[in-house]
């Protein structure tokens, strides 16, 4: 019992650290990019660029915001601002599973195939659900929204100087809104790593079990724990047993279609194309789930 504790002590400050120092960095040189490259810029890209809506919209999602709280505003912005609607979509997708903070835990933990084999599930399909669901028109099923515009993140001194603080406060600032999460996600990861016995996580969800990766697509969106928190407690229970088409499984049905997010689609998103979008989110995390498996197993 005191080793167990000891060992889940160790782990649970060492990795704290690590997530702690990764996310104010990566989130400095996102709010940097931010800076130049603010809501109005991207509004612009997206209504001029019409025959490279949804590449550019996917790509643009994965470098701005980092929840959907802030993504949804946008998305029914550019609707409003005459974007293609194949392409407000690609970003609405790719924005939540692909922003650099994710990409970089992604990295840290779990190494670089498994981060690339995801970023390309995201990226394809946030391109190619975009091009669908405008051939579909699903366009008809998007209530009329008007937003304020939210404030540009630029606004102020223009000069580097001004730019960087700026960059460096609004870290520290998304370092407060995901602490929580990240303390909740690190003391799980941290007991089971020192309690959990590793062959009763194989039992209910090694490679051996087909049925764990649709369970856990399922599971992940009444569950909402956000990415930030899921990333460590997945290396836990990688480590554990629990196949890796689980666990990304588990993070893409959390992180692309939680209870909050679909809430706030509800007010934009008539009730067929917000069964489109689960549909959709399901589909791909039970797909790259199986992916991994056999892929990377």
């Amino acid at each position: 019992m005191i080793n167990s504790l000891a060992v889940a002590a160790k782990f649970f400050g060492v990795i704290m650290v690590e997530l702690i120092l990764l996310f104010v960095g990566i989130s400095f040189l996102v709010g940097l990019i931010q800076e130049y490259v603010p809501e109005s810029t991207i509004k612009k890209i997206l209504t001029s660029k019409r025959g490279q809506g949804n590449i550019l919209g996917a790509g643009l999602g994965a470098l701005t915001p980092f929840c959907s709280c802030s993504t949804i505003p946008i998305t029914v912005g550019l609707l409003n601002a005459g974007a293609p609607f194949g392409a407000a979509m690609s970003f609405l997708l790719a924005s939540p599973l692909l922003n650099p903070v994710i990409i970089g835990m992604f990295l840290a933990f779990l190494g670089w195939r498994v981060t690339l084999i995801y970023a390309l599930i995201a990226f394809t399909l946030a391109v190619l659900m975009g091009i669908l669901w405008e051939r579909f028109g699903l366009a008809n099923f998007v209530r009329r929204v008007i937003v304020k515009s939210t404030p540009a993140l630029n606004t102020g001194d223009s000069d580097l100087k001004s730019r960087l603080k700026r960059a460096f406060w609004g870290s520290l600032s998304l370092l407060r809104g995901v602490f929580p999460y990240l303390l909740l996600g690190v003391a799980i990861g941290a007991f089971i790593y020192g309690f959990v016995p590793a062959d009763w996580i194989t039992r209910l969800a090694g490679p051996q079990n087909p049925l764990a990766i649709p369970v856990a697509a399922v599971i992940g969106i009444p569950l909402y724990i956000r990415v930030e928190t899921m990333i460590p407690l997945g290396m836990v229970l990688l480590q554990k047993g629990m196949s890796l088409g689980a666990v990304m499984a588990l993070i893409i049905g959390g992180a692309g279609a939680s209870i909050p997010e679909l809430s706030m689609l509800a007010s934009i998103f008539k009730p067929r194309l917000l069964a489109a979008f689960v549909v959709t989110i399901l589909m791909v995390a039970v797909f790259a789930g199986y992916a991994y498996n056999i892929f990377l197993g």
